[in-house]
C-alpha cells in the first residue's frame, strides 16, 4: 500500500468483513467475505455501496460473484505443484476497462 502513500498497517479483515484505507488520492476497500453465507448478506452491509469509493479488493470473491460490478480484474493466487515456496498468479479481466489498464501485463 505503500505505492498509495498509505501508510497504515495492513491486516485481513476476516472478523470485520471489511478495513478501509485512505487518503487524499486514493481509498482502498479490502474485503474478505468468506464468513458470508450468500451475497445477500453483503447487500445487507452495503458492500456494493464501496465499488464507487474506490479500489475494493476481495478475498474469495467467487462467493458473491452476483455481486459484483461487469468489469473487474480476478486474480489467482496458487501454490506451485513442485515448489511449496512459489506463488503462480493468474490474472484474468472482465470488461474493456482493464483490458486497456493491463495490456501489456497480462
Amino acid at each position: 500500500m505503500s505505492y498509495f502513500g498509505l501508510k497504515d498497517e495492513i491486516s485481513s479483515p476476516t472478523f470485520t468483513i471489511v478495513n478501509e484505507y485512505s487518503n487524499d488520492k486514493v481509498t482502498i476497500c479490502h474485503f474478505d467475505v468468506y464468513r458470508l453465507e450468500d451475497s445477500s448478506e453483503f447487500y445487507e452491509i452495503g458492500g456494493e455501496e464501496y465499488f464507487d469509493k474506490g479500489i475494493c479488493i476481495i478475498e474469495w470473491g467467487e462467493l458473491i460473484l452476483d455481486v459484483l460490478p461487469k468489469e473487474y480484474i480476478h486474480i489467482t493466487l496458487k501454490k506451485d505443484d513442485n515448489d511449496e515456496n512459489i506463488r503462480n498468479i493468474d490474472i484474468k479481466t472482465y470488461g474493456d476497462k482493464f483490458d486497456k489498464i493491463l495490456g501489456g501485463i497480462i
